[in-house]
């Protein structure tokens, strides 16, 4: 290891005159997992700055944390702070064009869902065209996994899997189906006219709202280009308008990107179900070569999977002077490929630094979302090659490698990548550290296989779930979901939300790095249910063989989340919209634009969720109100914020059981054996 570079990474200010010295993070203060506190201890060892210690030295702006600062023109930025004293009777606050703080604060918002929708949708775009490219055969190397998967959305699409030839029916060629799926699947990102596609996906009544409200998504693209032209200065000056655009533009980001790219990925790459791994920086191996995936978009890593795995890189890397090679993860598409291969995670977003600090990673290989632009320099102080894999996510470093992700050579580029990280083995410098904590986890949850887990093939059915949740065996269902956020306690909000509603017996399902820190807390085993949970919601996941906490994968796998509660809608039993369910959302750790994209659709789709660490609105009183009480009028669902963890979850429960009252089953019942006489009756009422 170079120990100059090392010490170039902290910046020098100790040495000039009146500077006051840099800031070093409290391992224990910082994160509640030993492997991440040890790291962090190993970085101020070695002198390397991460973002735990530059969140120490970097104090968020207050007027900005609040979201009444407007930077949209020339003139400004505005800043509309709060009197120290409070509002005292009419706010007379204004920017130079005369905005309001609701409108500043709203404009914000939506720009922050705009952002985050584009995120999503452009990752499902990009799914699509290597979709439509393995359809059309025009790449040797992706193929259609899963056509089971392809046929049970084709009607989604309006495409026919049968054909009549000669008065008789015969099924359709499933690379035919495909096709023109693909091109149903493309055109909703620009289609001149109509609505989206999926929205009829939901169940009606939801449907019949967003049609009522005029907030139904007209194509993907057009809604994201509408809130850019709202929010310039001296367009829409309506906090409840800007709001009503964010809604269309966050819905054809659940009911539209994210949820074909999930769709399409399941079709390319085959469906999840449950399989076993492990989490956290301990899966890397010092005899091993250790390649670290990091992103959100799956198209190549699913390559490189397969490339780790073959004899021929198995026997170079041996030939290397290593036992093998050990492939890990690093946010979602760490967890597209764990709930596909069982590939480990190595980590959490917050973590990303430290898998270099190990000394260990000979290589990581970055797509899009998420990355720091500092593990380039991290990775200065090491042996590890930084390799960039997709054209519009470059770094500016000199030392990062860029690959350009190529559909038709796609097997060809993962061997390449394979085979830089495995030469690089040998200058791996002697002194590595790998944590030894890694979690157990059972992940790969699905709308299809939470179906199995709860009747078999022939007679699964969401009414089990929806049966217990009647009973009392199981209290609600929460999502709980998100990134982390240096701003507080790495893990710790995750840990501890989840903690609370599975010991209240809430079924908890999880996506992203909130999927990574339960696993790493050992949150997703069926053994966890007897330690954590309460004795309803242990007894059913003993029972059923699953854990409390159930990993649904990614970030735009939030929308197997939507389809889920659509599934207990149409199970019977809890009334006829997600909005009736005893289920509540959360993000406690939650830092990007894409959280805000999300936590608005699942508002829209009739569903109360929380966030934590903070939002930008409470600079504009009158707009948080709108959003935290009075869109629960208009959607059923509403935003709330809870700094604290524990009060956090206990609001979650609190809404569960004003469902539950609602639905008239806040009292346990004894379970009833029904027969298919009743069965049919119910479903029929």
């Amino acid at each position: 290891m170079d120990t100059k570079k090392v010490t170039s990474l902290r910046p020098k200010t100790e040495n000039k005159k009146n500077a006051k010295p840099r800031k070093k993070a409290d391992p224990v203060e910082a994160s509640i997992d030993l492997a991440t506190q040890q790291m962090i201890k190993r970085a101020h060892d070695l002198n390397i700055e991460t973002v735990f210690d530059r969140a120490e030295n970097m104090k968020p702006c207050n007027i900005g944390v609040q979201g009444i600062c407007c930077k949209n023109c020339s003139m400004g930025p505005c800043r509309l702070p709060m009197p120290k004293s409070g509002l005292e009777g009419e706010d007379n606050r204004k920017g130079l064009c005369g905005a309001t703080p609701n409108t500043i604060a709203a404009r914000n918002f939506i720009r922050m869902i705009a952002g985050g929708a584009a995120a999503h949708s452009d990752h499902g775009r990009n799914v699509a065209e290597i979709f439509m490219k393995a359809a059309r055969k025009e790449t040797k190397d992706y193929t259609i996994k899963d056509p089971i998967k392809l046929l049970s959305i084709a009607p989604y699409f309006n495409v026919d899997t049968i054909v009549e030839v000669d008065g008789k029916e015969m099924d359709r060629d499933i690379y035919e189906i495909a096709v023109e799926v693909g091109e149903k699947a493309l055109n909703e990102w620009g289609k001149p006219e109509g609505e989206l596609i999926y929205l009829r996906r939901a169940p009606e009544a939801l449907y019949k709202k967003w049609e009522t409200m005029g907030v139904r998504p007209r194509n993907i693209d057009r809604e994201i280009v509408e809130i850019m032209h709202r929010t310039h200065i001296g367009v829409d000056q309506d906090y409840k308008n800007l709001i009503k655009q964010g809604t269309r533009a966050a819905i054809a980001d659940g009911w539209g990107g994210s949820m074909m790219a999930t769709d399409l990925q399941d079709v390319l790459f085959g469906t999840p179900f449950p399989l076993a791994s492990e989490a956290n920086l301990g899966v890397m191996k010092e005899d091993h070569v250790n390649i670290v995936i990091h992103g959100h978009e799956p198209v190549l890593s699913e390559m490189i999977v397969g490339v780790t795995q073959s004899r021929e890189m198995e026997e170079y890397a041996i030939s290397k002077g290593a036992k093998g090679i050990q492939l890990s993860g690093i946010c979602c598409t760490a967890n597209e490929i764990l709930q596909r291969h069982g590939v480990p995670l190595c980590g959490t977003f917050l973590q990303q630094e430290l898998a270099i600090i190990t000394g260990a990673c000979d290589a990581m290989v970055v797509d899009i979302q998420c990355i720091f632009q500092n593990v380039a320099n991290v990775a200065k102080c090491f042996h590890t090659k930084l390799i960039t894999t997709h054209p519009i996510a470059k770094m500016e470093q000199e030392n990062v490698i860029h690959i350009e992700f190529n559909e038709h050579y796609a097997l060809e580029d993962a061997k390449r990548i394979v085979k830089i990280a495995i030469d690089n083995f040998n200058n791996r410098g002697a002194d590595v550290m790998i944590p030894k904590e890694k979690g157990q986890q059972i992940a790969g949850f699905g709308v299809e296989s939470v179906l199995y887990h709860l009747g078999g093939t022939f007679r699964g059915s969401y009414y089990t779930l929806n049966d217990n949740i009647i009973n009392g065996r199981i209290r609600g269902v929460a999502g709980v979901v998100g990134c982390n956020n240096a701003r507080t306690r790495h893990n710790e909000g995750h840990i501890a939300v989840v903690k609370e509603l599975i010991k209240n017996d809430v079924l908890v399902i999880t996506t992203g790095c909130n999927g990574i820190a339960c696993a790493m807390e050992g949150l997703l085993t069926p053994e966890s249910a007897a330690a954590f949970c309460g004795p309803g919601l242990a007894e059913v996941c003993e029972t059923v063989g699953i854990p409390p906490v159930l990993h649904m994968g990614s970030c735009v796998d939030n929308s197997r989340i939507l389809l889920a509660a659509t599934e207990m809608v149409k199970a019977g039993g809890l009334g006829n919209d997600i909005s009736d369910l005893p289920v509540a959302g959360s993000a406690p750790e939650w830092m990007s634009e894409k959280a805000i994209s999300i936590g608005h659709y699942f508002v829209a789709s009739g569903v109360y969720t929380v966030f934590g660490v903070t939002l930008p609105t409470s600079g504009a009183p009158v707009f948080q109100k709108y959003i935290f009480e009075d869109l629960q009028n208009i959607y059923g669902g509403m935003w709330d914020l809870e700094i604290d963890p524990v009060k956090h979850a206990r609001k979650m429960i609190a809404h569960i059981d004003k469902k539950r009252d609602a639905l008239g089953i806040n009292k346990a019942r004894k379970r009833v054996m029904m027969d298919m006489a009743t069965r049919r009756d119910l479903e029929s009422a």
